[in-house]
This record gives C-alpha cells, sequence and structure tokens, in this order.
C-alpha cells in the first residue's frame, strides 16, 4: 500500500451519521461561522474554551446545575477554574437511563458470566449507598477497591460517588505492599475486596492478603468481601471487621438512588502513577472534569451513540476501568472482561465481541502484537459485522499493527490509537471518526485540548520530535495531589520543564497529516551522542521480527556519553547468535537510522512490566547502572528485573 493512501477513510453516509458532524454544526452556530474540517474546529474549542465546553455540556446532556460562568483564571496551569458555580453528581449522570435493557454485560474468562439490566444496576447501587450511608460514609471520605472488573466494582464506585465519597481502586493481582503504597496514602474508610478471582483458568484465593492488609489500614470501618469465588461468607469469617456483600446488603430494599449534587471541583477519584521511581503518586481527579472530559471522548470521539456496546480490556488498578465506566453516561452497554485475553486461546475476546454484538473494541497495542504473532486471523474466523471501532493505547502501535488491525481483524473499521494517561484520567490525542486513518498515527488532538509539540527550548516544531505539552488549561487535569497541600510536588510533575505549561513527559512527533506519532515517554527516551531517540521506532522494527517477541531497550551511561542497548525475549528454540544479531542491526538500521543501532544486544528470558502491561525502561535502566527501584510493587513480575543486573555484556 503506497504510503500516501490511507488505510481506511469513512464513507459519507458514516461522516453523516457520526456525533463529531452533528457537534461541528452545532459548533457553528455557536461560532457563527463555518469550519471547514475537524482541524478548524480543534482550533476553534482552544481558541474559545468558555464557548466550547458550554456547548458540551449541552450537546451531551449534562444532568446539574451549569451556573453562571464557564471559566475562571483560564490562563493559570494550574489554577484554572472550569464551571466554578456548577452542581452536578457524577452516578446521576450515568444513572439516567432505566429499563430492562441491559446495562453490563459480565465474563469472568469462561467461568462466571452475568447480566444486569438498567433497573438491576439501579437496585444494586441504591442498595450499596444505602449500606455505606449505614457505615457512616460521607462526602470527601475514601472508599477503596482491590477488585476485579465485574459487576459490583461498578455499582460500588456509583454509590460512592452518588454520596460523594471519594473511589479509589486497584486489581487483585496487586502484591500486598502495592496495595498498601497506593491505599496506605488515602486512609479509606471501606475496603472492598473479592473472595478471589480466576486467571488463566485457575482460581486464585486472596483472603491472606486482604487479611494482611485490612490489619494495616487503620483508617477502615468496614471490609467488604464480594463474591467471584463462592466463598466470600468463609473469607469474610477470617477477618476483623469483615463481612460478606451480600450478607451486608440483606438489611436494605431496593429504593431511588439518591443524588448529592456537589461542586464540578468536588473529589470523584484517587488514581495511582505506576512509574518505578518511588511510591505511587496519589492523583486527585474531580467528578466535573472527569465527566466532561469523558462524555466529550465517548460521543464525539468514540461515536458512542445510545445502546452501543463498549469493551475496553482493563483492569480496576488501569484508568481505562475510569474511562469505560463513563460510557454508561452515554447509554452503552458495557462488556466488562475479567481475567487473562488469551484463555482459555486468542479468541477470547473475538468470541465475547461476535456474542456480544460489540461496537467499541477498546484494547492494548500489545494484544493486537500477540495476536498478530500468535497467527490469528479474527477477519477469517469471526463475525465482527457490528465492531465500528478498534481502539488501541497502553503503549504505541505499531506501523506493522496498524496493518494487521486491517489485513487480519476487520477491513472496515475506524482504527483508533489513543493516548494520555493517569494524569488526566483521559486522553491528548484520539480518534476522529470522520477523518481517514494513516499507518502509524493517532489521528488528532482531542477537542478543548491545545495539544502541541515543542523542542527543548519551548518552540513548537513539525514533524520533529519533541516534548508532547498542553499550552491551556483543560477540565480534567488533576486537583492535585493527596497530601500535597501546597502543590509542589504536583507542580513538580507537569510545570517544572515549562512555565504555565503542561510538559506530558511523552516524546512526541505531528505528522503531515496533522496526525501524531508518540514514540515513548521522554524520561525514556535514548540520547545517544546528545541527540534524543524515541524506543518505539526501534521495537517497530525488532518486533516485525518472528525470531523476537518482544523487546525493551535503554540508553547506557558509558565512556562519557549514552550506548544504545537492546535487550530481547526470543521465541522458542531461537538462539541470539552473530547472524541473528546482524540481522537485527541491520533491520534498525534500515528501518530506522544508523543511530538508533543498539552498541550491544542480549537476550533475556522475560521483561519486567507494570500490572497495566507496560514495559518498564526506567526500572530496567536503574537496575543496569546499580540504582535501587523503589516502587518494584507496582510491577507485575519484580522477579524479571533480577535478570538484567550486572551483565557482563554491559561491562564493556
Amino acid at each position: 500500500m503506497a504510503a500516501d493512501t490511507p488505510l481506511w477513510t469513512p464513507t459519507q453516509e458514516r461522516i453523516d451519521a457520526a456525533p463529531m458532524t452533528a457537534f461541528m454544526k452545532a459548533a457553528e452556530a455557536k461560532a457563527a461561522r463555518s469550519f471547514s474540517g475537524y482541524a478548524e474546529l480543534h482550533r476553534w474549542s482552544t481558541d474559545n474554551r468558555e464557548a466550547f465546553w458550554d456547548l458540551v455540556w449541552d450537546f451531551c446532556a449534562l444532568v446539574g446545575d451549569k451556573g453562571e460562568r464557564r471559566l475562571v483564571d483560564g490562563e493559570r496551569m494550574p489554577g484554572a477554574s472550569f464551571f466554578p458555580d456548577a452542581r452536578l453528581n457524577f452516578a446521576e449522570n450515568l444513572l439516567q437511563k432505566t429499563g430492562g435493557g441491559p446495562a453490563i454485560v459480565f465474563r469472568g474468562e469462561d467461568k462466571v458470566e452475568r447480566r444486569l439490566s438498567w433497573n438491576e444496576l439501579h437496585a444494586l447501587t441504591s442498595r450499596l449507598q444505602q449500606l455505606f450511608l449505614s457505615l457512616g460514609v460521607k462526602a470527601g471520605d475514601r472508599i477503596a477497591a482491590m477488585m476485579p472488573n465485574m459487576p459490583e466494582t461498578i455499582a460500588a464506585m456509583l454509590a460512592a460517588s452518588s454520596i460523594g465519597a471519594v473511589w479509589s481502586s486497584c486489581s487483585p493481582d496487586f502484591g500486598e505492599q502495592g496495595v498498601l503504597d497506593r491505599f496506605g496514602q488515602i486512609e479509606p474508610v471501606v475496603f472492598i475486596a473479592p473472595d478471589g478471582y480466576w486467571y488463566n483458568g485457575k482460581a486464585i484465593e486472596v483472603a491472606d492478603k486482604i487479611r494482611a492488609v485490612a490489619d494495616k489500614l487503620a483508617s477502615l470501618g468496614k471490609v467488604l468481601i464480594v463474591d467471584y469465588l463462592g466463598t466470600s461468607s468463609d473469607v469474610a469469617a477470617t477477618i476483623d471487621k469483615a463481612a460478606a456483600l451480600e450478607d451486608a446488603l440483606s438489611p436494605f430494599a431496593a429504593k431511588p438512588v439518591s443524588f448529592e449534587r456537589l461542586p464540578f471541583a468536588h473529589p470523584l477519584y484517587i488514581l495511582f502513577s505506576s512509574g518505578t521511581t518511588g511510591i505511587p503518586k496519589c492523583i486527585v481527579h474531580s467528578a466535573g472534569g472527569t465527566l466532561i472530559q469523558h462524555v466529550k471522548e465517548h460521543r464525539l470521539h468514540a461515536g458512542l451513540l445510545d445502546g452501543d456496546r463498549l469493551f475496553y480490556f482493563t483492569t480496576c488498578g488501569w484508568m481505562m476501568w475510569n474511562w469505560l465506566v463513563s460510557g454508561l453516561a452515554s447509554g452503552a452497554t458495557l462488556l466488562l472482561y475479567d481475567g487473562s485475553p488469551f484463555y482459555p486461546d486468542g479468541n477470547a475476546l473475538f468470541d465475547f465481541a461476535d456474542t456480544e454484538k460489540m461496537t467499541y473494541f477498546g484494547t492494548s497495542a500489545k494484544f493486537i502484537d500477540s495476536v498478530r504473532k500468535a497467527g490469528l486471523k479474527p477477519i477469517a474466523s469471526h463475525d465482527l459485522s457490528s465492531v465500528r471501532t478498534i481502539s488501541s493505547t497502553g503503549s504505541p502501535l505499531s506501523p506493522e499493527d496498524f496493518r494487521f488491525v486491517y489485513d487480519g481483524i476487520k477491513k472496515d473499521v475506524h482504527l483508533a490509537s489513543i493516548s494520555g494517561g493517569t494524569d488526566i484520567v483521559s486522553c491528548f490525542v484520539l480518534g476522529v471518526p470522520t477523518e481517514p486513518v494513516w499507518t502509524g498515527e493517532i489521528q488528532g488532538p482531542g477537542l478543548g485540548l491545545a495539544v502541541d509539540v515543542w523542542d527543548d527550548d519551548g518552540k513548537p516544531v513539525r514533524q520533529e520530535k519533541g516534548e508532547l505539552v498542553c499550552t491551556k488549561a483543560f477540565p480534567s487535569m488533576p486537583i492535585g495531589f493527596w497530601n500535597d497541600p501546597e502543590g509542589k510536588k504536583y507542580h513538580a510533575a507537569y510545570f517544572e520543564r515549562f512555565d504555565n505549561v503542561w510538559c506530558h513527559g511523552d516524546f512526541a512527533e505531528w505528522t503531515e497529516h496533522g496526525g501524531m506519532i508518540i514514540h515513548g515517554r521522554s524520561d525514556a527516551t535514548l540520547n545517544p551522542g546528545g541527540v534524543r531517540i524515541g524506543t518505539a521506532e526501534i521495537y517497530n522494527q525488532v518486533e516485525q521480527m518472528p525470531e523476537i517477541l518482544e523487546a525493551l531497550c535503554i540508553g547506557q551511561d558509558f565512556d562519557n556519553d549514552v550506548r544504545v542497548v537492546l535487550f530481547v525475549r526470543l521465541a522458542s528454540g531461537v538462539t541470539l547468535d552473530e547472524d541473528l544479531e546482524k540481522r537485527i542491526r541491520a533491520r534498525i538500521r534500515i528501518g530506522a537510522s544508523p543511530r538508533h543501532v543498539p552498541a550491544r544486544i542480549v537476550a533475556v528470558a522475560d521483561i519486567p512490566r507494570t500490572k497495566s502491561g507496560k514495559i518498564t525502561e526506567l526500572a530496567v535502566r536503574d537496575v543496569v547502572h546499580g540504582r535501587a527501584v523503589k516502587n518494584k510493587e507496582a510491577l507485575a513480575n519484580p522477579e524479571a528485573l533480577e535478570l538484567f543486573r550486572d551483565l557482563p555484556q554491559l561491562a564493556s
């Protein structure tokens, strides 16, 4: 396929039906001018933020009192205040829909399947709300959950936010210290956990971990054990202050949920950074900012319609869970999957999509790459006619995998590669349903977000790599960090590099089409000879080779410079011999540049990842340089770090 040909172009019929098109018409009426296309609409949305976010509120039919003002101190970052007079409730906006239609469809691998109607979701939320109130939970209190991605988790979050309590969650595969590093900072009054969970066909019990965590959280008034394996009462009996959720709910009959309307900036979520440079940062997000940003992304960028069936493969420890749950506000049915996406085989998620007539299929770049490397061809084995959008995030999607989506999964589909983060609980750059998809490119910046790429001197650059920045305030910026009363940690995280400008820590590049390529984290980028290189450019080359399952690249300080070191996990039966090294280097030299060619290539048995599946370049770099890794609990497989310690190949 020629490089100047899009992989996919929406039909005129599809463009006409897109909510983005209807929104553009509404924006033209509000602005009293016409827009030639998405780029002009985006420019208006950042030049006229008050008018833009006012229109988003109305177009997406948010429930609440909007108040008089839209934006105060808009030039300050941090410090800007959106809708400072507004009153709303997050849960009220997610629970607008009622009836017998499906609100949630849940699969726990092939072991558990459940469905909740909208009325059943209301009823469960109501009973949980009454339980929380009976336990003395009030606005501002924290409720923490170490939970699988299952219906009770969503209902508990809705019940917490209906009161104005602050929700925080992680997945049950976190180790004891990892849970305490997070929840120990925020002092929850209620802790919710399962009796266990399913993974790779096996029942994983967590009673000992719950007991150990609960014993060390002095703030707890109650521990609630959710039934997943059928042993919740038995587990609860062994833990102080614990009850099986069903037993705790038994006194409460369902009634209409009551919603306390609170300020736009009232705290909703505490999310945690997954870095490896210390205990996790506690990032506090507002109810109003999260809601308006998510409905904008869902309705306009994802093209969600009432009755759509929305899926994202995620755990409750990743911000994509928070993003997924907000789909209820657009009237979508949530499709939840918990467990291994490869159990019993790589078709599990495609089986789910086929059976449930999924319309939005969200997953990780790693999953798409694994499907391609496994030789699977869902395009031939599954009916994916209902799927309008396939979305990818977590790490950059390689050009090869862009092509595979169309060749191996579905030809007529909107492929939306998206990128943002826990820091903003949303996206900076993402899909635009009315625009073409180009190989290797994220389609464009999010509406209302003044995204740019700057060089080291703070100058905008085009078709050059630089820092991803946002030059104007936006609603889903964090309220701040927990236990950071003067805002010093918050300021240091995003605003130290460029004054009054959000610097995200991603290495990015505008394309000639107005799209963007993310080249990896800027603080994990390589700097040989003083020239910065994104690690993703190397992965895009070597991970196409059948001999290599996955790769990790760092810059090693050596001989007063930085040299590129490439670690590779090899396919079964493959040896890293001189011939393979030669072919790897040739592939990188041709596909990227001579400067990308590694000085050393080392085979390793495993590569460390965070709980959300991201490779941890910074942790490996610390180990190679003999520095302590302070937050191993952020890793899914911390033992893999030892494979990189004191390697003789890196001593000379």
